[in-house]
């Protein structure tokens, strides 16, 4: 039994960024990836939609100059709401079906409630980091990859305590591990930035979260020697590193329309992060803000076109698939997947409470973009909160229901 303990965003498994992305990136573990897939080396290979390139991830909304929502669809909205009238009422979602060649359609229930968004808010530290590039280097990009590629950050105790396994992967040795972040672990940015999407890592959202406050703080001078960002924290004003936290993960969400009671973020992943740079007016999501933000990838405007793509790809699902992205309907269809959950068990209140299964509180919630084999391409938020039942597995099922609904929707 759990007692009282909360447990966030648990391991996810489903390493992204295409697997033919190593020499671009830096990122180690996908060479381990692309020889798994070569045969060169035993392990799982990915499934059938997990095998895109780097070059074919696309942006299917970027002529749209627009920052609205799509219009509401009568039908699509119908099927949605029929999905969900059986169900527990702790349901809310948003759907966009936005398949090249037709006019894109927009279907909402409950979509402007509100939950904790647990690890989902790490797509809002992306966000951050992305901005922050492109204020250091406004026109070149290549000079922000080789940045996130080039520049090696030290875990050091910000990443503190923290449960959640990594893959760690030596090309050299071909020596592979799955294991938690330790405070000596160096890895570049873009290597911080996938463990923060892919593995779901708290030490890596916390310590990316950090480089991003100092890019802010110290801009084309960025990076700064361990000296300069030790005293940079240690003299600080506690107020105005909260400050500053809060303005370089929020803001980059204001920017795409998205109100602060849509989603914002408030605190540090780790304990020890936290110490350092405490939080403030806590965290929330909602599926519409949710939604927003990935029409703003779509559309290109999360800051810019390259900036989008290189989101979408580290959100690209590339091996095993958990919770919404675990449905067998998906196992072909290329996924772009951020999922958190956050829940809690009190013993007092019943025996069946258990991992994904609190009694107190059972928020589970899905980001998904999905790419069929057959051309449809949707876009999927979804969150919950409904007590003692599996929510892993039942945004699992969720997933293959509303493949199946916007396949029938659009058939008719």
């Amino acid at each position: 039994m759990l007692g009282s303990v909360v447990l966030i965003g648990m391991y996810s498994g489903y390493p992204v960024y295409p697997i033919d992305g190593f020499e671009r990136t830096g990122i180690r573990r996908l060479e381990r990836l692309r020889l798994i897939l070569a045969g060169e080396l035993q392990g799982r290979k990915p499934p059938p939609g997990a095998r895109k390139s780097w070059s074919d991830v696309n942006l299917w909304l970027s002529s749209d100059t627009s920052r609205a929502l799509p219009g509401e669809d009568v039908v699509l909205g119908k099927a949605v709401s029929d999905l969900f009238k059986s169900k527990d009422r702790n349901y809310s979602m948003a759907l966009a079906d936005i398949t090249p060649g037709s006019t894109p359609r927009l279907a909402l229930h409950r979509a402007d409630v509100q939950y904790q968004p647990g690890s989902v808010g790490k797509l809002a530290i992306i966000a951050g980091l992305f901005t922050e590039l492109a204020s250091i280097f406004p026109d070149d990009t290549e000079a922000r990859r080789l940045l996130l590629k080039s520049h090696m950050v030290t875990a050091g105790d910000w990443a503190m305590p923290n449960h959640h396994t990594i893959p760690v992967y030596d090309p050299r040795t071909r020596a592979f591990a799955s294991r938690a972040v330790k405070t000596s672990d160096v890895f570049s940015l873009y290597e911080w930035a996938d463990h923060a999407v892919s593995a779901s890592s708290n030490a890596a959202a916390s310590v990316l979260w950090k480089e991003v406050m100092l890019m802010r703080a110290f801009g084309a001078k960025y990076p700064v020697s361990a000296a300069e960002e030790e005293a940079f924290f240690r003299d600080t004003p506690k107020a105005e590193l909260t400050a500053l936290s809060l303005a370089v993960v929020n803001e980059p969400l204001r920017k795409l329309n998205i109100e602060p009671e849509e989603w914002r973020l408030g605190l540090m992943f780790t304990s020890n992060a936290g110490r350092k740079v405490p939080g403030a007016g806590g965290s929330t999501g909602t599926p519409i803000g949710l939604m927003k933000f990935l029409l703003a990838t779509e559309r290109g405007q999360l800051v810019d076109p390259w900036s989008s793509r290189e989101t979408k790809r580290l959100m690209y699902a590339t091996e095993r698939r958990i919770r919404y992205a675990a449905a067998t309907a998906l196992d072909s269809a290329a996924v772009y997947y951020k999922s958190g959950s956050l829940y809690r068990c009190r013993e007092e209140a019943g025996p069946d409470c258990g991992q994904y299964r609190g009694n107190v509180f059972n928020y589970m919630n899905s980001v998904a973009i999905v790419e069929t084999t057959d051309g449809r391409v949707y876009l999927a938020t979804l969150m919950s909160n409904v007590l003692l039942v599996n929510s892993a597995s039942e945004h699992a099922a969720l997933g293959g229901q509303i493949d199946r609904l916007v396949r029938r929707t659009r058939a008719n």
